[in-house]
C-alpha cells in the first residue's frame, strides 16, 4: 500500500521476523537499500517513506528516500513487483535501531503509541515566554509529539510554540509544546500539549494532510 502526501510516498514494508526484513535489507557500498513489494509502479527519484512494519520491533519506523529501482512481476517465475528504496544518510540512526533491536544488543525501547512521520518540514520555534522565534527543521511528528533539529536544544521542561504550515493550507499553525528529551547534538524531542476540547482532533487532522494524496 502506498499514500501520497506533500511530494512524499509512503509505502509500507511489512515483515514477519528479523529473517524476513534481512532479505529486504541490503547496504553494499555503504548505502542501505530496502525492497519494499509493491503492486503500484513508482518512478525512479520519487521521494520514498519506507514505513517498516514488524511484531519483533517496539513501534512502526519510518524512514525516508528515493526510489532507485522498480521491478515488474513474474507471475510465472513468483517474482514479486516492487520499488528499491535508497535510504537517506540521515536516517543512520533509524538503520542502526531496527539492526540492533532484531540483533538483540539494544536493550528493548519502550512501545509507542503512535508512529513518527518524517517530514523535514521548515517551522519558526520560541520558547513560550518570549518573542522572538528561531527558524529550525520538524524533522518527524505524530499525533502526540515529535522531533525538531537546527536549534540550541532548550531545557528538558520548557515549553514551547512551534509555529507551521501545514500542507495545502495559507493559514499557519502554532502548537504548543513541552520539551521531553534531546537527541544527537541539535534534536529536541517535544510532546504536543492540547490545551483545549478541539486540540486533538487539529492534531490528527495535521498529521494526516501529509499522507493525503
Amino acid at each position: 500500500m502506498a499514500t501520497k502526501g506533500s511530494g512524499l510516498t509512503i509505502v509500507v514494508l511489512r515483515c514477519r521476523n528479523a529473517e524476513a526484513f534481512s532479505q529486504a535489507y541490503s547496504d553494499a557500498k555503504g548505502a542501505v537499500e530496502l525492497f519494499c513489494p509493491h503492486t503500484t509502479a513508482i518512478e525512479v527519484g520519487t521521494e520514498v517513506v519506507v514505513e517498516l512494519v514488524c511484531k519483533d520491533l517496539p513501534n512502526r519506523v519510518m524512514v525516508k528516500g528515493k526510489a532507485t529501482k522498480w521491478r515488474s512481476a513474474l507471475p510465472r517465475l513468483r517474482v514479486r513487483a516492487g520499488v528499491t528504496v535508497a535510504v537517506d544518510t540521515s536516517e543512520k540512526p533509524k538503520v542502526d535501531f531496527i539492526l540492533e533491536t532484531f540483533s538483540g544488543t539494544r536493550p528493548k525501547a519502550p512501545r509507542r503509541k503512535h508512529a513518527r512521520l518524517p517530514v523535514g518540514l521548515p517551522v519558526m520555534v520560541r520558547l513560550e515566554d518570549q518573542a522572538r522565534s528561531r527558524s529550525a527543521t520538524l524533522q518527524e511528528i505524530s499525533v502526540s509529539g515529535g522531533l525538531i533539529e537546527g536549534i540550541t536544544q532548550p531545557e528538558i521542561g520548557s515549553q514551547l510554540v512551534v509555529r507551521l504550515n501545514p500542507p495545502g493550507s495559507e493559514q499557519p499553525m502554532e502548537l504548543a509544546c513541552r520539551v521531553l528529551y534531546h537527541a544527537g547534538k541539535d534534536g529536541t524531542g517535544i510532546k504536543f500539549l492540547v490545551r483545549e476540547g478541539g486540540g486533538s482532533r487539529r492534531l490528527r487532522e495535521l498529521v494526516c494532510r501529509f499522507k493525503k494524496p
